[in-house]
């Protein structure tokens, strides 16, 4: 592929040989290799008189397929518009700086996904005309992949990557942190009215120590892609089915007896019993294999705010999904800190339903400021979460926060997580039969020491005491399952 010449008025052999011609004929030549434009960009349509020879009264036209699909005319030493196709007009024009010199070029302003394509270059002199095709490849780089874990696949996560506003069809490619490749489950691509691409890639991991996971988003054209990591913490994995070491012992015990059986009857008949042993056996087996890990998934759900549990400052959206301040930011004093502010009462709210058994887990996005103060977590039910409160285990309380531009674990005395990088993005995962909860980073994958919990009954608690212009947002899920990329918990 190549780009219009960086001279002015560049060496015709360098696109079509020189040949032998009267003076009254030509040829018309144009690049060999396609002309690369960048969306919204910039481009440049060159051709070449053979031998070269003044351009400037000649009759000279940019066409797509057919002479009827008008780009561009110069005739008569002017811009012809009547004949000029509408998506055109205004966006073309003349480079005439090397006319004399047989050497012409269209200049396309703002390229858009339809220029993308093939073009006729058109010379004419007195009767005698020649012409030369060329081709335009429009490319644009779309949105970064935003990476997301959606759920267990049978024995490992399915994580899904998607991208928008690429052209042509972006390649999708996941990559460990060696860099070594993953097959993707599924791979598919979309058009919007404006022609450009979206792509939405899913992939299985299924071993837990990979840590690390990139998807790359790649411009066939342009040969440049844009990549996303995504950390999946070990927790993350579906447990073994309890059904598995089962299998193992009676299979074994199965074997054992038929062997001892060999002493008895022929090696024949031992072998028709094991067979038809192994036939009324293993249908059982996977059965109950199949509804051990049906009944493990059951629950799974989502998790919303409950709004009458929210404070009178706070504001929590129709889909019960988002929590943002009531009152804006402006009509406060914003040279008083919050604490000055609210001096005697802390602002949270809780989840719509509370948590009494299962694997859970759901992020949250945090508009995360440097003088943030916010509080995540959960908490026990009935937990007092009004006026001035500590948020400690002996209280009901397993969470952390960010306070004093410091992110801390709510024990007593408080654990500060130092040094912890800043954060937008908080995953919480909570094993009810374990009595464990964990949070990560979802930024760099890195991990914040569990907090051992005793409990009966949670309810889920986000406490705020940032600035009004700050919100939350998550994703969420039950029993290790992530939920939809769509299912957000708070903004």
């Amino acid at each position: 592929m190549s780009h219009f010449p960086a001279s002015p008025c560049p060496a015709v052999h360098s696109f079509l040989l020189t040949m032998s011609l009267s003076t009254e004929q030509f040829q018309v030549a144009g690049p060999r290799h396609p002309i690369v434009a960048v969306l919204g960009e910039d481009a440049i349509l060159p051709c070449f008189l053979v031998p070269a020879m003044n351009a400037e009264n000649m009759e000279l036209g940019w066409f797509r397929t057919t002479f009827s699909q008008t780009v561009f005319i110069y005739w008569n030493q002017w811009e012809q518009t009547e004949e000029q196709m509408a998506e055109y007009r205004g966006r073309t024009s003349l480079v005439r700086s090397c006319l004399t010199e047989g050497h012409a070029a269209m200049h396309l302003r703002q390229v858009r996904v339809s220029d993308n394509g093939m073009y006729t270059c058109f010379f004419r002199h007195g009767s005698f005309y020649e012409e030369a095709d060329l081709e335009v490849k429009v490319a644009g780089m779309g949105s970064a992949p935003q990476v997301h874990i959606e759920g267990p696949e049978e024995d490992g996560v399915r994580v899904v990557c998607k991208a928008s506003g690429w052209f042509p069809k972006p390649q999708v490619q996941w990559r460990d942190f060696s860099g070594n490749k993953f097959p993707a489950l599924s791979e598919a691509h979309t058009q919007d009215s404006e022609q450009l691409f979206s792509v939405e890639a899913t992939l299985v991991v299924r071993d837990s120590s990979v840590g690390d996971v990139t998807c790359s988003v790649l411009n066939p054209v342009l040969d440049q892609e844009k990549a996303v990591a995504i950390y999946i913490p070990e927790p993350f994995f579906p447990q073994a089915s309890p059904w598995k070491p089962a299998f193992a012992v009676v299979l074994t015990m199965l074997g054992l007896l038929l062997l001892g059986g060999c002493y008895f009857v022929t090696k024949e008949h031992s072998t028709k019993i094991q067979v038809r042993q192994e036939k009324e056996d293993l249908p059982r087996l996977k059965e109950e294999e199949q509804q051990a890990k049906e009944e493990a998934l059951k629950a799974i759900g989502s998790v919303t705010l409950d709004p009458d549990s929210a404070h009178y400052r706070l504001s929590v959206s129709h889909e019960r999904m988002r929590l943002t301040w009531k009152y804006p930011w402006e009509n406060l004093q914003p040279h008083l800190p919050t604490s000055i502010l609210f001096p005697s009462e802390k602002c949270s709210v809780l989840g719509l339903e509370g948590i009494t058994s299962g694997r859970w887990y759901w992020e949250v996005e945090i508009n995360n400021e440097f003088f943030s103060k916010w509080t995540l977590g959960v908490c026990r039910k009935n937990s007092k979460i009004s006026g001035l409160y500590m948020e400690l285990p002996e209280r009901g309380f397993w969470v952390m926060g960010k306070r004093d531009n410091c992110y801390f674990a709510g024990t007593d005395p408080v654990t500060w997580l130092s040094p912890w990088k800043d954060t937008y993005r908080v995953g919480v995962f909570l094993d009810y039969s374990e009595g464990d909860v964990s949070f990560y980073n979802m930024i760099n994958g890195s991990h914040i020491p569990s907090l051992e919990l005793s409990f009966h009954t949670l309810c889920l608690c986000m406490e705020t005491l940032s600035t009004p212009r700050e919100g939350f947002s998550s994703d969420c899920g039950v029993d290790g399952a992530p939920p939809a990329a769509d299912s957000p918990l708070l903004p």
